[in-house]
């Protein structure tokens, strides 16, 4: 910005703060990616390196049906003694249609007591949820629910 030699304060602080509102406002428009099944399945992969995963040993608590996908409950939980030489190394939490496939990563050890996990997820549309268990053998456990949401979240346009 260029001052003339007549320029007031009052009128330079003038210009300054409008330029300041216009560019801190911008009008943006937010949409989420188109997530897939593929892109799923290439998230579990990246977390078990393409080891087998067997069905069980894991609870996956979340409702079946929900009203609002802006916050839901989910526990994950694992059969696991916790002792040093069997225990429960991590939880990682997947979904089938949101933008980002990983909900999250939870790392444990012999020391946490128990292999329980407690979170509120965003959920974008009826989808797929898949909670997977890294053993301390190398192992990976899973269970899947399918959960049925009214009000979809994650899909509001911001202007």
């Amino acid at each position: 910005m260029q001052l003339r030699p007549d320029t007031t304060r009052r009128r330079f602080l003038g210009l300054a703060g409008g330029a300041a509102v216009a560019g801190a406002v911008p009008v943006v428009t937010v949409r989420p990616a188109e997530a897939t099944p593929a892109m799923l399945a290439s998230a579990i992969r990246s977390v078990t390196g393409g080891a087998e995963v067997k069905t069980g040993k894991v609870k996956l608590d979340i409702p079946p049906l929900v009203e609002n996908g802006n916050t839901v409950p989910m526990t994950v939980s694992v059969a696991s003694p916790m002792a040093p030489e069997d225990h429960v190394a991590s939880i990682h939490v997947f979904n089938e249609k949101n933008p980002q496939p990983n909900i999250g990563n939870f790392h444990l050890g012999p020391q946490a007591g128990r292999a329980q996990v407690s979170t509120r997820v965003r959920l974008a549309d009826s989808q797929k949820i898949v909670a997977i268990a890294k053993l301390s053998d190398g192992s990976y456990w899973s269970a899947t629910v399918d959960v049925v949401v009214t009000l979809a979240a994650c899909t509001e346009d911001v202007i």
